[in-house]
């Protein structure tokens, strides 16, 4: 089907209701995060839950990298709690810093797990990269004019994606 590319491996609602211990028993030891609607509402900093999130994780054994189309500033002020490497100014859906991500935690394709809240930059970049990946819905539905277009686009795509799933 033409939206195969778009499907993510698995779709959840929530980063923070992932089965992370199950994960690792899995195999992957790298973690990729988007971060507005993944894991905060869109320009805020990282909240309890967050921080709480990236101490389990880092507990568990993950390396832990965020990927952002954002620029440095707004990384780094949503860094400066959970304190984990991040990689700016991404232009997801491209491939390239997938795998600076995936080199600076010295994970690879097999080991390396993706977790986003949008198909077309999130999903297709971790696809593209040949990484696995975790779509998760979006937390605030105040978003910016150019990701509410995309979030229409978005629903029919999911639609085609639900229904195979459960078929």
């Amino acid at each position: 089907m033409m939206f195969d590319m778009f499907f993510p491996d698995r779709y959840v609602a929530s980063a923070y209701v992932i089965d992370y211990e199950k994960l690792y028993e899995q195999g992957f030891r790298g973690l990729i995060f988007d971060i507005d609607n993944t894991l905060v509402p869109h320009g805020a900093p990282a909240d309890e839950r967050a921080v709480k999130l990236f101490s389990r994780l880092k507990g568990i054994g993950y390396r832990c990298c965020l990927l952002s189309n954002n620029q440095e500033p707004r990384v780094k002020m949503f860094n400066e709690k959970i304190r984990v490497d991040y990689v700016y100014n991404v232009h997801k859906p491209s491939t390239k810093n997938y795998k600076k991500a995936m080199e600076i935690m010295g994970t690879d394709t097999d080991s390396t797990l993706f977790v986003g809240d949008q198909l077309f930059t999130d999903v297709w970049g971790a696809k593209r990269a040949g990484i696995s990946n975790i779509l998760v819905k979006p937390i605030h539905p105040k978003e910016e004019i150019q990701i509410v277009f995309k979030r229409y686009l978005e629903r029919v795509v999911l639609h085609f994606y639900l229904k195979r799933k459960k078929g």
